[in-house]
């Protein structure tokens, strides 16, 4: 297990200081591996690639961001589908300086212009297939920065435009801006500094326990976005920092899941609560006891899949807890668990927790409450975000008292334990997409027909949520099949397939309080399934990624 002194040396350091380190001394071994997978458009036979390879590929990068004038203050933006050549750029554009912006591949145009607009990037690579909707996106940005290919990269790049910052690259500058979504309806940029990393891979590589890390020998199968935090912010930096392996394929995959974990030798895998449910529906095979899996780390597994998941395949399922912000994470890491129960972990020195009322005070065992998080009380931030870019308001609100407000609702028992319990936030998560039902909702009022709206959700057998809109039309005599419908398809043009809502219902009015705000609580009686309730639609089998999406990938995973 890492020291803390070794992390401590780490902090103090640029991503790409570390990633000379971890190549000088585990250059011959593999850094990052895509698994085989017959029909895949991109590596189809998959590949491995070393240290010392993963070095010549950032210098070459290295070399022509440097020569169009790139540097400190300066973003990029790069829409790459999950493919491993997109650390080539993030390491060469770490030791100039320039920050990552990770574009989401399901983003539409809008979604895209918006990003760029907000981050202020002064380039925008993307994936072949992407490459008119990046220009348009682009077109509609103020700054319209250049469009460069990601597969056809050339030799010479577009100029950055502005001249770079003075200075060197150091721990607290910003490495990346990762999209987050919140209530206010549009995704937050939060800023992450090479600290920030530091502190993620760091914090996991000295929990020990079941989480305990092998230096050198891991080989880490993770097949969450390489966009979302959980790749990008725990598995890369640890896998960095530790000299081991990143594996992952272009998306979560269940039939292939235990060929690819056998075909990569993989040691460790990350999941979100759906990848257990779906395992444990496929039919048993010989691949899923042959494995050399030594734990799995997944946030919010079912209470009800846990310890049969664990009996049918042979390996531990960790619980943890955490958010794009915090750069550390709970977790349920040491014998004896509390399997089934929702558990994820105590207060941790560097992690101080707290569970408050509606009125700030402190909650007692056993009753529910926010989590609010911090470093410590001398140094509440450290290893966190920065900021939310360009919304100081948001950042306060946030830390209100010195405290990380998480919006989550937990319990704690006599022990220390915490358990989940649910989201305070305005927040649909669906198939591990966090989905601002604002942003839904704004969409579906642009509509014509649409009168007042609310998305909700519900519960969704395999995506563990499913996005609902209650609408009251303009027309009350509206035919509520033609204008889901209707609505579907709008939403579809509009936004990322994901986040349009699968089922409507059209409603009279919608309840409102005082302030005229929306009250959802008061939509439908508790403990209502708002799905079986007369008039609801069912447009599931019609929600599809887009053909842009389809043409990035074979989509065989949940969709």
């Amino acid at each position: 297990m890492f020291s803390k002194e070794a992390v401590d040396r780490a902090e103090a350091r640029t991503l790409y200081e570390t990633f000379q380190d971890t190549v000088q001394r585990w250059g011959p071994r593999a850094a990052y591996a895509v698994p085989p997978m017959a029909g895949r458009p991109y590596h189809p036979d998959g590949f491995e690639i070393s240290w010392d390879d993963t070095a010549a590929g950032v210098e070459a990068m290295r070399q022509r961001y440097g020569a169009a004038g790139y540097g400190l203050g300066h973003r990029v933006a790069i829409l790459f589908h999950q493919r491993p050549e997109f650390l080539f750029h993030f390491f060469a554009l770490n030791v100039l300086g320039v920050s990552v912006v990770p574009v989401n591949p399901d983003y539409r145009v809008d979604e895209i212009a918006y990003l760029l607009e907000h981050s202020e990037a002064r380039l925008l690579l993307g994936i072949d297939s992407r490459l008119n909707d990046l220009r348009e996106a682009a077109a509609l940005a103020p700054l319209a920065p250049p469009v460069v290919s990601f597969d056809q990269m050339p030799d010479a790049l577009p100029t950055a435009g502005t001249p770079a910052g003075q200075g060197t690259p150091g721990p607290d500058t910003e490495a990346a801006m990762l999209y987050t979504s919140g209530t206010t309806g549009r995704p937050k940029g939060c800023i992450l500094t090479n600290l920030y990393f530091h502190h993620f891979g760091g914090w996991y590589l000295t929990r020990g326990g079941l989480l305990d890390m092998r230096e050198g020998k891991e080989r880490m199968y993770n097949p969450l976005p390489l966009h979302h935090a959980n790749c990008l912010s725990i598995s890369m930096p640890a896998m960095l920092m530790s000299g081991g392996c990143l594996v992952f394929p272009d998306r979560f995959h269940p039939k292939s899941w235990w060929a690819d974990l056998l075909a990569c030798k993989v040691t460790c895998v990350h999941m979100q609560g759906i990848i257990p449910n779906l395992l444990l529906k496929l039919p048993e095979t010989r691949e899923e006891k042959a494995h050399h899996v030594r734990f799995g780390f997944c946030a919010g597994i079912e209470p009800d899949h846990h310890a049969a998941f664990e009996r049918r395949f042979g390996f531990p399922v960790v619980e943890m807890w955490s958010m794009s912000e915090v750069g550390r994470f709970l977790t349920d890491n040491i014998e004896p668990r509390k399997i089934g129960t929702r558990a994820f972990g105590r207060a941790d020195i560097g992690c101080e927790a707290r569970i408050v009322d509606e009125k700030g005070n402190v909650c007692l065992p056993g009753q529910p409450g926010e989590l609010l998080i911090r470093h410590s009380e001398a140094t509440p931030r450290r290893g966190f975000f920065s900021s939310y870019y360009k919304n100081d308001a948001a950042t306060d609100e946030a830390w209100a008292d010195g405290w990380f407000h998480t919006g989550d609702v937990v319990v704690e028992d006599a022990s220390g334990m915490m358990f989940f319990m649910d989201r305070r936030k305005n927040i649909i998560r669906r198939a591990g997409e966090n989905i601002a039902a604002a942003e839904v909702e704004a969409c579906l009022c642009a509509h014509p027909a649409v009168k007042q709206a609310a998305a909700i959700a519900v519960p969704d057998d395999i995506r563990e949520e499913e996005i609902m809109a209650c609408i009251v039309p303009q027309d009350p005599q509206a035919d509520a099949e033609a204008l889901s419908r209707e609505l579907l398809d709008w939403c579809m043009e509009k936004m990322a397939y994901f986040k349009a809502p699968a089922w409507y219902l059209l409603m009279g009015e919608l309840p409102t309080g005082t302030s005229q705000k929306l009250q959802k609580i008061a939509l439908f009686p508790a403990g209502t399934d708002p799905r079986i309730q007369q008039g609801a639609v069912d447009l599931r089998s019609f929600k599809k990624p887009h053909a842009a999406a389809k043409a990035v990938a074979a989509v065989n995973g949940p969709g």
